[in-house]
C-alpha cells in the first residue's frame, strides 16, 4: 500500500511511505524543482490501487501570473511512481529536479504506535539507491537514470531543459527484498485470475447509487488475497492500513454481503477458513498453523498529520500455531465498548461460517462444493454445542448456561469467570442452528430436528428475559449479567436481531423478536438518540458514556447501519429503513462513493460533513461490501437454487426511484432485474431452470 497527503509528498511522518508485506519500503519522496515544492492543485484516488496528484510551479522571473510548469505523480500501490514535467508556458525552462528520498525500514505495527526509527543511510546502487537493515533492504531505482546521486543526502536530481509544449518523465521504482520467512504468506490476486464476483450494471434515478456501487467493488478487489497454495481461492483482507490481513469474521462478512454477484467470493473464503478451522484430525496435536497477509495493493490518501493505532484487533491471522476448541475459526479480541467486556472475534466467525455456507447454498454454490465443505460446519455447530449444553452432552434448557457467550473459553473458564451472553451473539446462534439444521437435513445429516427445538427454545428464553419495558415502549437489552439483570445499554449492536438469515422458498426466518418487540425497536432506531443523520451510532447519545469518536461508544459504522437498513426493510418497517438509507448515502458523497469503515456520530448539521475516523481503515472489506449490498438488497432477490425458486420482492417504497440491476449472479447464471418507481419489479434476465415468484 502507500499512504501519503493529499499533496502527494511522501514525507516520513505520520504513516507516509511505500509499504510491503507490513513493512516501510520507503518513507520520504519530496519532489522539488528549481528548489520549490509544487503548489498542490489536487490529489485523489482514480482506483484502489492508484493515486494521482497534480501541482504547479512558475518558472522563476516569469511575469505571466500563470504557472508555467505542471508537475503530475502517478502513483500505484505497488511501489511505482511516474513524474511528469509539461512546461506549457511560451519560454524555455532550465531547472533542476531534485527527488529527497528515505527510509526507516520499520514495520507498520510500530509506526502506527509511534515507534518511529531513525533513517538509514543511503548506498549508491545503479540507477537510483539502496538502503539496508539486517533482514531486510530496500531499492529505488529511476528510469532515466539521474544525472546526480547525493547517497548522504538521498537525493536524485536531473537538470532539465524544457522547450515550451514539451514533456519530461521519470519512473521510480521501489522494491523490497528480506530474509526468507518461515511461512508462505498469502499473496494478492494473480494475473488471470477473475475476480471471484460479477460486475454489475447499475442504473438509478439516484446518481449517488451509481457513485457508490463501483468505487465500493473497486476498494473491495484492492483487498483482495489469495492463499499461496491455492491462488484461486480469494478471500478479502479486513482493511487498510490497520487490518491488512485475514480477519475471519470480516472476510465472512465480506463474502456473505457479496452474494448477489456469486459464490466464488463465499466459496474461496468458506475453503480458506476450513482449512484454519481447529480439527484435531488435521492436526493431532492440538494446534492449528495460520498465516499473516500484507501483500495486497492498495492505495490511500490520510491527513499529513494522522498518527493512529488500529481500533480494535490484530492485523490479521498471525503466523505460528494458534489452539482452540475443536470446530473454532481464530479470531481476536474486539473492544466491547464502556460497558461491556471485550469480546472474541472468532465466536461471531464459528457462527457465521455456518450462515455463509447455507446462504450461498440457496444462492447456487454448487452442492459438491457444500458438502465437501459440511463437516466443517458440522464442526463448528458442536463448538455452539459445547458452549449451552451439560457434561452429557444434552442443550440446557433454563438459567446462564443456556445462553451462548464465548465459545472459545473451556467449561471451567465460563464457571470460573462468568461472562454476560451479549444479544447480537444470540441472534448469530439462532441463525446458525436454523440454517445449521436446513444444511444437515438437506444433505442428510442427523441433527436437524434439535436444532431446530434449541432454537426455539433459545428464541422463548429470549423474548422473555433480554427485553426491557419501558416508557418508550421497550428494548431489548445490550447483555445479561444474570437471570432478571440485563445490562441497559443502548447500542447498535441491537440491529443484528433483525439480520434473520435466508431460508426456503426465499423466505426469512423468524426473529428472536415478536412483532411489537420489533416495532418498538425501529423506532427507536431513527431517533435522534441513534440516527445522526449519516447512519446509527454505535450507542446511544443519551449514554453518560457517549463519544462520538468512540468506535464501539457512538461513532457510524456502516456496516451496522447496512444490516439496519436490509433488516427493517424485510421487516416491513420500509419508512424507517429510507430514512437510514439517506443518511448513508448522503455520508458517501461526502467521502466520494468509498465509504470507510467507521466515521463520527455527531449530529448532522447543513454544511458540516461527517467527520472522519482517525482509526478507521478505509478501504475496510466490511462496509465496502455493505455499501453494496445496500443497493443490490432493494432489489429483494430472494433465491431458493436447490428448491429451483426464486423470489423478488423489491421495497415497495422504491427508496431509490427507479432502479435497474444487469449482472446479479443466480445459480451461477446472469439475473437482471428493473424496479420501477412504485416498487413494481420486473426480471429481465433469469436462469430458464428457475421458477420466478413473489411473495
Amino acid at each position: 500500500m502507500a499512504v501519503s497527503g493529499t499533496d502527494g509528498q511522501l514525507r516520513g511522518q505520520s504513516l507516509h511511505g511505500f509499504y510491503r508485506s507490513g513493512i516501510r519500503v520507503l518513507a520520504r519522496m519530496e519532489l522539488r524543482l528549481g528548489g520549490l515544492e509544487p503548489l498542490p492543485l489536487q490529489g485523489a484516488l482514480t482506483s484502489a490501487a492508484e493515486a494521482r496528484f497534480v501541482g504547479a510551479v512558475r518558472i522563476p522571473g516569469d511575469p505571466d501570473p500563470d504557472p508555467a510548469l505542471t508537475v503530475e505523480r502517478l502513483r500505484h500501490a505497488d511501489g511505482v511512481e511516474t513524474i511528469t514535467v509539461r512546461n506549457t508556458g511560451g519560454r524555455p525552462a532550465r531547472l533542476p529536479l531534485e527527488i529527497a528520498l528515505g527510509t526507516d525500514l520499520g514495520s507498520l505495527a510500530d509506526i502506527a504506535a509511534g515507534r518511529r526509527l531513525a533513517d538509514l543511510s543511503g548506498q549508491v546502487q545503479s540507477a537510483g539507491l539502496r538502503w539496508v537493515r539486517p533482514g531486510r533492504s530496500t531499492t529505488v531505482a529511476a528510469r532515466p537514470s539521474p544525472h546526480a546521486v547525493l547517497a548522504g543526502a538521498g537525493v536524485l536530481r536531473w537538470d532539465l531543459e524544457l522547450k515550451p509544449g514539451a514533456r519530461w518523465s521519470v519512473e521510480l521504482q521501489a522494491e523490497a527484498e528480506s530474509s526468507a520467512a518461515a511461512f508462505r504468506p498469502p499473496t494478492g490476486r494473480a494475473q488471470g485470475v477473475p475476480l471471484p464476483w460479477s460486475e454489475p450494471g447499475v442504473r438509478c434515478d439516484d446518481p449517488r447509487v451509481e457513485l457508490l456501487v463501483p468505487r465500493s467493488l473497486d476498494a473491495l478487489g484492492g483487498l483482495l488475497l489469495a492463499d499461496a497454495d491455492r491462488p484461486t481461492d480469494l478471500y478479502t483482507a479486513s482493511g487498510v492500513p490497520w487490518r491488512f490481513g485475514l480477519t475471519a469474521a470480516d472476510a465472512i462478512w465480506a463474502a456473505r454481503l457479496m452474494l448477489p454477484l456469486g459464490t466464488r467470493l463465499a466459496a474461496g473464503t468458506l475453503r480458506a477458513l476450513a482449512r484454519r478451522q481447529h480439527h484435531r484430525s488435521n492436526n493431532p496435536g492440538g494446534r492449528a498453523a495460520s498465516g499473516i497477509t500484507a501483500g495486497s495493493t492498495s492505495t490511500v490518501a490520510v491527513p499529513a498529520a494522522s498518527t493512529v493505532t488500529g481500533a480494535e484487533g490484530a492485523a490479521g491471522i498471525g503466523p505460528g500455531p494458534w489452539a482452540g476448541p475443536e470446530g473454532l475459526l481464530p479470531g481476536g479480541l474486539r473492544h466491547g465498548g464502556p460497558e461491556l467486556p471485550p469480546s472474541c472475534t472468532a465466536t461471531e466467525a464459528t457462527l457465521l461460517f455456518v450462515t455463509l455456507l447455507a446462504e450461498a447454498w440457496r444462492w447456487g454454490l454448487p452442492e459438491q462444493e457444500v458438502a465437501e465443505l459440511l463437516p466443517a460446519a458440522e464442526r463448528a455447530l458442536a463448538a455452539l454445542r459445547a458452549n449451552v449444553s451439560d457434561e452429557s452432552g444434552a442443550f440446557l434448557s433454563d438459567g446462564p448456561g443456556s445462553f451462548v457467550t464465548d465459545l472459545g473459553r473451556s467449561p471451567e473458564e465460563r464457571a470460573a469467570r462468568p461472562l454476560p451472553p451479549r444479544c447480537e451473539v444470540q441472534a448469530q446462534a439462532y441463525r446458525c442452528a436454523l440454517q445449521g439444521a436446513e444444511l444437515l437435513d438437506a444433505f442428510g445429516r442427523p441433527g436437524g430436528a434439535e436444532w431446530r427445538a434449541w432454537a426455539i427454545s433459545l428464541r422463548e428464553r429470549f423474548r422473555e428475559q433480554f427485553w426491557i419495558d419501558d416508557l418508550s415502549g421497550g428494548r431489548p437489552a445490550a447483555a445479561l449479567v444474570g437471570p432478571g439483570h440485563p445490562v441497559s445499554a443502548v447500542a447498535a449492536s441491537f440491529v443484528h436481531l433483525l439480520d434473520c438469515g435466508l431460508s426456503a422458498d426465499g423466505a426469512y426466518h423468524e426473529s428472536l423478536l415478536d412483532r411489537e418487540q420489533t416495532r418498538a425497536l425501529a423506532q427507536r432506531l431513527v431517533a435522534p438518540e441513534f440516527d445522526c443523520g449519516w447512519g446509527l451510532r454505535t450507542l446511544s447519545a443519551k449514554s453518560p458514556r457517549f463519544n462520538p469518536l468512540g468506535h464501539r461508544s457512538g461513532a457510524v459504522r456502516v456496516h451496522e447501519t447496512a444490516l439496519a437498513v436490509a433488516g427493517l426493510a424485510e421487516a416491513g418497517f420500509e419508512r424507517e429503513a429510507g430514512v437510514l438509507l439517506e443518511g448513508l448515502l448522503s455520508a458517501s458523497v461526502q467521502f466520494e462513493g468509498r465509504l470507510p469503515e467507521m466515521y463520527a456520530g455527531e449530529q448532522r448539521t447543513t454544511g458540516c460533513p461527517p467527520v472522519p475516523h482517525p482509526a478507521a481503515c478505509r478501504p475496510a472489506a466490511v462496509s465496502a461490501a455493505a455499501s453494496v449490498h445496500l443497493v443490490l438488497t432493494h432489489a429483494g432477490v430472494r433465491p431458493d437454487v436447490p428448491a429451483g425458486r426464486v423470489v423478488v420482492r423489491p421495497a415497495s417504497t422504491a427508496p431509490l426511484g427507479e432502479l435497474e440491476l444487469t449482472g446479479l449472479r443466480v445459480a451461477g447464471e446472469p439475473f437482471s432485474v428493473r424496479i420501477s418507481r412504485i416498487g413494481v419489479a420486473v426480471v429481465e434476465e433469469a436462469p430458464p431452470a428457475l421458477q420466478l415468484g413473489t411473495r
